[in-house]
């Protein structure tokens, strides 16, 4: 029997992800994510970066490790790090002798360099205060080695707000999620609401609105510098108005 606390004030602050992030629902929600797509960005970006194959790679914000076990599979030893108990249990699982994972909140400093760190698929923006948002970046400069490389995958804030779909219902293993979604108070957020076993539950998620020039200033506040902007896994130019992601090469 899945369990879980619901979260019924949607106006919530407080570190709205440890909550949901380790609730089952939230895993049913997005059972359906597309792994070849981020396999093929993984081969994309590791041949762009040329790393040597005894490269250490973070995986910060792994999630359940689909991009870390993928990583480790390339040959690479790899460190994925979530602040989700449930996550890093799940992706405990695939650990090997080059493969481990820690249980870690990205606004804490690690204690090991790295040769590169990939933040991805939008695991950036989810405070309230945007010194924590820069805090994160200044722990992904102060975890490269010298001469290490940082990946940042997010959202192009433009795109999804010339698409935004505000309302939409999905059927998942016999839950129907509710799902509305808005752009308010400079957060693109995410209200989720469905009954299960006779309750009412209810979660939301958020990411700051962080269009291309405000992402560059606070990569300049944390003091790195970019050396390549992406508008897509495929690597292809980053396109403002079109462009699905905004993903950030830095050093």
């Amino acid at each position: 029997m899945y369990f879980c606390k619901p979260i019924l004030d949607m106006t919530h602050k407080t570190d709205w992800f440890t909550s949901w992030f380790d609730t089952p629902f939230y895993h049913i929600l997005y059972k359906n994510r597309n792994d070849t797509e981020a396999q093929i960005f993984m081969q994309n970006i590791t041949s762009f970066l040329q790393l040597n194959s005894n490269s250490h790679i973070l995986d910060l914000a792994c999630g359940k490790g689909r991009h870390s076990v993928f990583l480790n599979s390339l040959g690479y030893k790899v460190t994925g790090a979530d602040l989700s108990e449930n996550n890093i249990n799940h992706a405990n699982t695939f650990a090997n002798k080059n493969l481990n994972f820690v249980e870690h909140d990205m606004r804490d400093l690690f204690e090991d360099k790295y040769d590169a760190v990939f933040n991805l698929f939008t695991s950036f923006g989810y405070f309230e205060d945007e010194q924590e948002d820069i805090k994160v970046l200044k722990n992904i400069k102060n975890s490269l080695k010298e001469n290490g490389i940082a990946v940042i995958d997010f959202l192009n804030v433009i795109e999804v707000e010339k698409n935004l779909v505000s309302q939409e219902k999905k059927l998942i293993d016999g839950i129907h999620f509710k799902i509305n979604r808005k752009i308010e108070k400079g957060f693109i957020l995410k209200e989720i609401e469905f009954d299960f076993e006779g309750k009412k539950h209810a979660y939301f998620e958020r990411v700051k609105y962080l269009d291309e020039e405000k992402f560059t200033l606070y990569l300049q506040k944390a003091g790195l510098k970019i050396k390549h902007i992406f508008g897509g896994y495929q690597l292809s130019e980053f396109d403002k108005e079109n462009s699905k992601r905004l993903i950030f090469v830095v050093s």
